[in-house]
């Protein structure tokens, strides 16, 4: 849930974020020169050489992938160049064989190289001064909470275009433990104002509304006091996906869920099991309830002793490989044991990280609760 990139403010030239599909199309080209060049040494006649696919890969890749996937690149690349040289017999004599293979090894030590520089300069101020914004609104939950076990965990994107509005809270209310995970409209310091205020509007909401719908409801009557209070005409715009949890006082079996326009929770079973909570009424997000009325109604269902409830934004559901497919939670988390929050975030940001080849493209914020054991 990201809008377009914002103009520049001052006279200095700044780049524009790479977009994600262009990035996956790039990210592409190092593969297919290393294929490219097995294939062609394979088939050349001796007196030809592949060196210039294998040395053009990694310098292909540092800009726009991660280190791992740039040493992963650089070391295809130059063992490519080691058989296809050393066994396949490509260069004319021993000392160009070296040659070449000491040309594909500098140009992917260079390639590193090129890597850091490109990430070190690559985070401007702005983009930093959002992210610590982001964090200080974002504290550590508490690892207990009403005899619930809890877990957070926020990571910021890769780019200036990622850096949004992602949140959570999760407090212990007179109606039992409430949560919310959400993720506003927009990017950079705005949408992270505008965070500030639904959780500010939660945190109150949270503790004197009897129902998630009317927390919903207050948290919806901030947004359209921010939005009118803001400038410019995106802010007429705004709106919050968001995802409503309660857990009753003295019904720790209980779980009522509220979606508004946010990816489905899921559910964890200590044996594995898996479900994703769909909602049966889904509402709007909040601040667009004007444009439809519906604002959805809470599902309540049973949670299990030992089980895991498990919130993400839309970073985690929307978070892309090399070839551009989506990571899908359920089947990736589908038959896992973990035995408690910490574990489950770890494994799943870990994950994350594998799928994409490094830093997310958007934000990740993600919440856990686990039921103990015999209660």
């Amino acid at each position: 849930m990201r809008d377009g990139a914002a103009p520049p403010e001052g006279g200095g030239e700044r780049r524009a974020p790479v977009s994600p599909a262009v990035r996956r199309l790039v990210g592409r080209v190092p593969v297919l020169l290393v294929i490219g060049g097995l294939a062609f040494g394979m088939a050349a006649p001796p007196g030809c050489t592949a060196a210039p696919f294998f040395a053009a890969a990694p310098p292909v890749a540092a800009p726009l992938s991660s280190l791992r996937t740039t040493a992963l690149t650089a070391l295809a690349a130059t063992f490519g160049e080691i058989w296809t040289v050393v066994y396949r017999g490509a260069a004319p004599s021993r000392g160009a064989a070296v040659t070449e293979v000491v040309l594909v090894l500098a140009v992917s030590l260079l390639a590193l190289a090129l890597h850091r520089v490109v990430r070190a300069g690559g985070h401007p101020a702005a983009v930093q001064e959002a992210a610590a914004a982001q964090r200080a609104v974002l504290p550590t939950p508490p690892a207990r909470l009403a005899g619930f076990a809890v877990a957070a965990r926020y990571r910021g994107a890769r780019a200036a275009s990622g850096t949004g509005g992602d949140l959570y809270a999760v407090q212990d209310t007179p109606h039992g433990v409430r949560l919310i995970v959400g993720d506003v409209r927009g990017k950079g310091l705005p949408a992270v104002a505008s965070a500030m205020t639904v959780l500010g509007a939660f945190r109150e909401a949270a503790d004197q509304e009897a129902s998630l719908e009317a927390v919903a409801e207050r948290l919806e009557r901030a947004l359209e006091r921010e939005r009118e209070r803001g400038e410019g005409p995106d802010r007429s715009e705004d709106f919050a996906t968001a995802l409503l949890a309660e857990l009753p006082a003295g019904e720790p079996s209980v779980l009522r869920v509220l979606n508004r326009g946010h990816p489905a929770p899921l559910l964890l079973a200590p044996d594995g099991g898996l479900r994703e909570l769909l909602p049966a009424e889904p509402g709007l997000p909040l601040g667009m309830s004007a444009v439809g009325g519906r604002t959805g109604r809470p599902d309540e269902t049973f949670f299990p002793a030992g089980a895991l409830l498990l919130c993400f934004t839309d970073g985690v559901s929307a978070a892309r490989d090399l070839f551009g497919r989506s990571y899908h939670p359920p089947g990736r988390l589908r038959g896992g044991r973990f035995p408690g929050p910490d574990v489950l975030l770890d494994t799943l940001v870990e994950d994350v990280t594998r799928h994409t080849g490094g830093e997310p493209a958007d934000d990740l914020a993600l919440l856990a609760v686990q039921r103990p054991m015999g209660e």
